[in-house]
């Protein structure tokens, strides 16, 4: 009587000769998707607290405004007084309307009935300040205004 010794099957090693190619096709594929940030903020600003916030939902129609003290090229605060940058340009608060309707009349028709103002001041702001530019931005009939903040985590002991 014979008997018959089964082989063992073995799984192939896994080729990793592919890997690279996967890899990079990867990379390529986020460097595509991905928005890097086009605005470098020249005004230092410490974002307020809140509880109740919302995430925008269309960004492409927004127009941002920091306000807060001027910065140099290294980071550090230049003087004490309260700078507003639109977009990514220091500007007067009598600018203001000019730029923002300049901002309008290059968006897209649907753009222009969503635009929206996305206001990131810092908290020591004067509210003579905010005032100003909320009646600057009434004035050219840009009424969507949000104001940037952080969540605020309650500790409950």
């Amino acid at each position: 009587m014979n008997f018959y010794r089964r082989k063992r099957h073995e799984i192939p090693a896994l080729n990793t000769a592919s890997l690279p190619d996967l890899i990079f096709t990867i990379l390529f594929f986020f460097m595509l998707v991905t928005q890097m940030r086009k605005v470098t903020v020249k005004v230092k600003y410490q974002i307020p607290t809140g509880t109740e916030l919302t995430r925008l939902v269309k960004k492409t129609a927004t127009s941002y405004i920091y306000i807060g003290k001027p910065v140099n090229g290294i980071g550090e605060v230049e003087a004490d007084t309260t700078s507003i940058q639109l977009n990514d340009k220091i500007v007067q608060l009598a600018d203001i309307k000019s730029y923002l309707v300049k901002e309008r009349k290059s968006m897209s028709d649907v753009d222009k009935r969503q635009m929206n103002v996305s206001i990131r001041c810092d908290k020591g702001t004067p509210m003579g300040v905010m005032i100003d530019i909320k009646q600057a931005l009434r004035e050219i009939n840009v009424l969507n205004v949000n104001y940037a903040a952080v969540f605020e985590n309650k500790i409950e002991e």
